[in-house]
């Protein structure tokens, strides 16, 4: 099927095709298909390393041959899965009955049979979909959150003594510098994807229901349990989940997507902050030759990066809250509903995706408007009556608190020289009023701590 952007339904797959054409590699049903394939092969040379006694006449040269069929795996090869399909109604079985033609083909018709040896479905599908969500995720997410870290990192520094206008509650507040307050982001998102480091990729293998009792009677000297870790957990590199149903329990899956729906939401609130300032004039944007910002308005320049990271952000969290709350469920040993919702597992992560090259396209359209910031706290001298009473409490002055309350919340303009006039006025000593007279909004910024 060739299917054109203009005719795909998910704007995954149309318009924001080219942003996520990179985890197509690791989500599309071709590639469930091929990790499938791997994880069958995989399984099968496991079991005549052991050996199994009638796998015993395999050796090396075999096993290059075997691995061919999933690196080598194309799109006709998917194809011929998906008819198999058609007759047998059953996704992971017409993988077996695919492996079981290329077996023939080799000169190994022989051994055929223990393709799939004591398996379920689950063991397959809970191990190929963990194994392509690692590779996807050091590959392509991983990298793309990375270059946004580093991108803001590095442009914090550069903004870090640019004193700012804080405002709490949307009102003028003590000042602050740019730098510093996206460095907050860079802070929290460090924590985040540090924690989303300690999270295992988790994967069942244990048989129709968890318990290996297919391999367990036809060879019960054998110990499957630690056959089952070395596969997955050494071969695969990923983590067994140890006591199971015939599905994964999803718990470390679901914390994946609670993980990155915290990092998601970070990035919101980023997005929002930006729209924000630029909506202050904080910053301006760097105008693209043949760019339209309004279809009736010439002069618009709309912060269109920062909308559609937001947009794109909200929606992959949304698909992750339901992964999140419904994986784990499953009604006794298993149900279906798994089956139709981990397909989706690429669909937030495609989002995510998108999100962050639209965030990465703003930020570097960003330049700074240090004359707009600045203007800004000079109209806001009511800002530096925090640090004159704080003084004065010091100082052992009656009631500071209340004194600057009558001077600064009034609707009358509290400019420099009514600060001064101010400070004029108290009874305090020459050198205390010096101190005061020291302070402006530009230099009372604290201590910056990055």
């Amino acid at each position: 099927m060739n299917l054109s952007n203009l005719e795909a339904i998910s704007p995954v797959d149309g318009r924001y095709r080219r942003a996520a054409a990179a985890l197509g590699k690791y989500f599309s049903e071709g590639a469930l298909i091929n990790y499938r394939v791997q994880i069958e092969v995989e399984y099968f040379i496991a079991l005549c390393r052991l050996p199994l006694p009638p796998l015993k006449g395999i050796g090396q040269k075999d096993f290059a041959s075997l691995r061919k069929i999933y690196k080598d795996f194309s799109l006709d090869d998917a194809t011929r899965v998906k008819d198999i399909e058609k007759v047998t109604n059953h996704d992971v079985k017409a993988v077996e009955y695919f492996l079981k033609d290329k077996f023939d083909e080799l000169g190994l018709a022989a051994y055929k049979e223990f393709i799939h040896f004591g398996l379920t479905s689950q063991d397959i599908n809970n191990t190929a979909l963990p194994l392509s969500i690692k590779q996807a995720y050091l590959a392509v997410l991983k990298p793309a959150l990375a270059e946004v870290c580093a991108y803001l990192e590095n442009k914090t520094r550069d903004w870090a003594d640019i004193p700012m206008l804080a405002r709490t509650h949307g009102q003028p507040a003590s000042p602050t510098t740019i730098g510093k307050e996206l460095y907050v982001f860079v802070d929290r998102l460090t924590v985040q994807t540090d924690l989303l480091q300690t999270i295992p990729f988790s994967a069942k293998f244990g048989g129709a229901t968890g318990n290996f009792n297919a391999h367990q009677v036809a060879y019960p000297d054998v110990d499957w349990i630690a056959f089952a870790n070395h596969l997955v957990n050494k071969t695969l590199g990923l983590t067994r989940s140890r006591v199971t149903t015939q599905i994964d329990h999803y718990d470390n899956l679901a914390a994946f997507c609670d993980n990155f729906k915290r990092i998601n939401t970070i990035l919101i609130d980023l997005t929002r902050d930006i729209w924000t300032y630029i909506s202050f004039d904080y910053f301006k944007q760097k105008i693209k030759k043949g760019e339209v910002g309004s279809s009736t308005m010439p002069h618009k320049v709309n912060p269109i990066d920062f909308e559609n990271a937001e947009g794109n952000l909200g929606v992959a969290n949304a698909l992750f809250e339901h992964l999140a709350g419904k994986l784990p469920i499953s009604r006794l040993q298993r149900d279906l509903t798994d089956s139709t919702v981990t397909r989706n597992i690429g669909v937030p992560l495609a989002h995510t995706l998108i999100g962050l090259k639209s965030l990465m396209r703003g930020l570097k359209k960003l330049i700074i408007s240090a004359d707009v910031i600045r203007a800004d706290l000079q109209r806001n001298w009511a800002v530096v009556a925090e640090a004159i009473q704080t003084i004065l409490r010091r100082e052992g002055y009656p009631q500071p608190y209340e004194a600057l309350k009558a001077l600064t919340r009034t609707h009358k303009i509290i400019d420099q020289k009514a600060i001064a006039e101010f400070i004029a006025s108290l009874d305090v000593s020459p050198a205390v009023k010096d101190e005061l007279l020291e302070i402006t909004p530009e230099n009372y910024t604290g201590i910056i701590d990055f």
